[in-house]
């Protein structure tokens, strides 16, 4: 999310563990997402702002997989993730942190 005065209006956490389709493991709106944005910051896990993603996400239930419909923008989200971090989708068995 944006590093400004606002606060996000909708904020989610997903995990990839390299088996099935990621799942949501946090949601949140307002000061929650606030305080998921937060704590992915102090962890150094890459976020991707898209308020309208979120919004869709945020309507899932925890450890929910993400709807195949989904797949390829997450898919291209976790590739930027992973890229970034300097891994491959292959490193995700290898290690407990996720992209």
């Amino acid at each position: 999310m944006k590093e400004n005065d606002h606060s996000a209006s909708a904020a989610v956490a997903l995990k990839y563990d390299g088996e099935k389709a990621p799942t949501i493991t946090a949601t949140g709106t307002y000061e929650l997402a606030d305080e998921i944005i937060r704590i992915a910051r102090e962890n150094n896990v890459p976020l991707y702002e898209n308020a309208e993603l979120a919004g869709i996400l945020a309507r899932l239930s925890l450890n929910d997989e993400i709807p195949e419909n989904l797949y390829r923008v997450i898919a291209e989200i976790l590739a930027f993730a992973f890229h970034i971090r300097g891994r491959t989708p292959e490193d995700t068995g290898n290690s407990s942190d996720n992209p």
